[in-house]
């Protein structure tokens, strides 16, 4: 799929992060237009977050021709310098990857008007050369609640996050909403590991978490969560990890039991393309259920392992998010007042 629905209302972010300064040359192409790519401190093999947007602009070199650079971050104060490198350079277009760029791409972008830039799970600053890709996280959160609530015999299902934040709540707030629809008394342990690039952490948070019970741990963390799938690898049958953001199944067949997905590629590479061809719009863009920009993977090692009842349950709550009957929540205080009315 090269193309997503965008509503007259859509906005786009992207976000990025960089290990040293994009001095190097960059990959050939068929066109002198130039795309970056700043990652964040969990670089672009991440399996997850800035992989999918570094899959984006892979495949915008082969199919558009331009040239593309990926940039590492080491910490977060390389962000600046990171960014400010590509622009420099005098890149066309140049993506950061998360939320934790917002400050040096609102800096840097002022610095380099003549440059796009553009902020993935970020705000936008509100200026004509920047824009921001958003993800209503929410929503797909909200049908791995559903599947995760289903699947945990034990009642107790878990949750690791990276760093807190709008974003990360939002993966939250929705998980949550989705358990307690399918189970109004699901228990849910939730815990932090404020880093988005400490496996051990998220392994040793895992490992806890089923200890006390939870038979299905859903991460949100980059990759600080592929120690949450190597924590599964060792629990016995029933107990699965739900990977996030790329489909993570395959990390460890059987043991993840889906991936909320986030078709961050998608919108990156459709971004490069309506901006070589001189489209680029400023300001948010967003992708939620209805324009295919979140979901569960196919689940392709797992599936022959669910209900067929609870798949048609999760379609048709997916159907009611979609037709706007059922608004997930994404804040805390949303979430209160969402699971207080599941008791009236």
């Amino acid at each position: 799929m090269r193309t997503l629905l965008i509503g007259s209302a859509m906005l786009f972010v992207l976000a990025a992060g960089c290990k040293k300064p994009a001095e190097n040359t960059p990959a050939a192409g068929t066109s002198d237009f130039k795309v970056g790519l700043v990652a964040d401190e969990s670089g672009i093999n991440d399996q997850s977050f800035n992989a999918s947007a570094w899959r984006g602009l892979q495949n915008a070199e082969k199919e558009l021709g331009v040239k593309v650079l990926p940039s590492e971050s080491r910490e977060q104060s390389d962000f600046t310098r990171n960014l400010r490198s590509f622009a420099k350079q005098g890149y066309d277009i140049v993506f950061a990857s998360g939320f934790s760029m917002q400050d040096a791409m609102k800096l840097v972008a002022a610095e380099y008007p003549d440059t796009k830039f553009v902020i993935i799970d970020g705000d936008n600053p509100g200026t004509p050369n920047t824009a921001s890709i958003k993800f209503k996280e929410h929503e797909g959160t909200f049908l791995a609640g559903i599947l995760a609530a289903g699947m945990a015999k034990s009642g107790t299902i878990g949750f690791v996050g990276g760093q807190h934040g709008p974003v990360i709540s939002r993966f939250e707030c929705g998980y949550k909403a989705g358990a307690m629809t399918l189970k109004p008394d699901i228990k849910i342990i939730s815990q932090y590991a404020e880093s988005w690039a400490d496996p051990n952490k998220g392994k040793e948070f895992a490992l806890l978490q089923f200890s006390q019970g939870a038979d299905i741990i859903f991460h949100a963390s980059g990759k600080t969560g592929i120690g949450v799938i190597d924590a599964a690898k060792g629990q016995p049958a029933g107990k699965y990890a739900i990977g996030v953001d790329s489909n993570q199944d395959d990390l460890a067949p059987g043991k993840v039991l889906t991936s909320m997905m986030k078709n961050i590629d998608v919108a990156v590479f459709d971004f490069i393309k309506r901006t070589k061809e001189g489209k680029f719009t400023p300001g948010d863009h967003v992708y939620g259920l209805k324009e295919d920009g979140v979901g569960l993977s196919p689940m392709t090692h797992t599936k022959k392992d669910v209900p067929p009842e609870l798949l048609v349950k999760i379609e048709e709550l997916k159907q009611k998010v979609i037709n706007g009957i059922i608004t997930p929540p994404s804040t805390d205080a949303e979430l209160k007042t969402y699971a207080a009315n599941l008791k009236k």
